[in-house]
């Protein structure tokens, strides 16, 4: 197996083994995106809004807290139970981003929060959010800043490319922060169909215990970044691990590190005609 479908079965079999890894380590990060993203879609009591590559089911969860009937959908199995545990009488269900199992101008409004980052294909996922709204329905997605922003993916970054071999042979899928860039969150989503798109950026802080924090973090939690530091070599693992514990000596704040993490929300419409 090569290629997308290659990408696709690693990031599968990632996600089917960390849920409650990444609701610890990055829930109360990734959550901070949500009120603007539901504000991007302008959702409101009443709406069906879908909610793609849910995860853990947060925004399917603040989403309902608004009044709007929301249904989370993640390829994920692991990743459906534990958000059906953590949400119960909210809806979520397996579904592959790429190809929803759902009908056509069903939702309101859609939105992916981070997801698009774990797609082989984000291109067709974004054809499919089209798809399944009604006319004049919206779709946001977010993403992270560019690593020099983001202050915790550009430490791990530098610390392999210093300590490490950041070219280890992993399945090769889009590049992690293409959409990091406005001009390629706009292009895409005119690409698929949409009009008007807008783009916003959202500061957010990630609260890690200092120390290992970040590095158990991204070795426990994620799935792209976790397999880069698993190929180390164990003699450069643990070089890799002792330069990003001096980095984040930088934020820390008593027992903990306060790491800038800002994001990029991209939003847009389904054409009224």
């Amino acid at each position: 197996m090569t290629g997308p479908e290659s990408f696709h079965e690693f990031e599968h079999t990632g996600w089917e083994s960390i849920p409650a890894q990444y609701h610890h380590a990055f829930g109360a990060l990734t959550s901070q995106t949500i009120i603007s993203l539901l504000d991007a879609v302008k959702a409101k009591k009443g709406d069906k809004l879908l909610d793609i590559a849910c995860g853990p089911g947060y925004v399917a969860s603040a989403a309902t807290e608004r009044g709007a009937t929301a249904l989370g959908v993640d390829f994920s199995a692991a990743m459906v139970a534990h958000a059906q545990q953590l949400h119960p009488g909210i809806d979520f269900r397996e579904g592959d981003a790429e190809q929803l199992p759902l009908r056509t101008a069903l939702f309101d409004a859609a939105v992916m929060n981070f997801g698009i980052l774990h797609l082989s294909n984000p291109e067709k996922a974004l054809l499919e959010a089209c798809r399944v709204l009604r006319v004049g329905g919206r779709f946001a997605f977010s993403v992270w800043a560019k690593p020099e922003a983001t202050i915790g993916f550009g430490i791990v970054l530098r610390a392999v490319e210093a300590f490490g071999e950041p070219r280890v042979s992993l399945p090769e899928g889009p590049p992690f922060f293409r959409y990091s860039d406005p001009e390629q969150c706009v292009t895409a989503l005119l690409a698929a169909g949409f009009e008007a798109p807008t783009l916003t950026q959202v500061a957010q802080v990630w609260r890690l215990p200092a120390g290992d924090g970040l590095f158990e973090a991204m070795q426990e939690s994620t799935v792209r970044t976790a397999g880069l530091l698993r190929a180390q070599k164990s003699v450069a693992l643990e070089k890799i691990r002792i330069a990003i514990r001096a980095e984040v000596e930088k934020y820390a704040r008593g027992d903990f590190v306060e790491l800038p993490m800002p994001a990029l929300i991209a939003s847009a419409e389904k054409p009224k005609k």
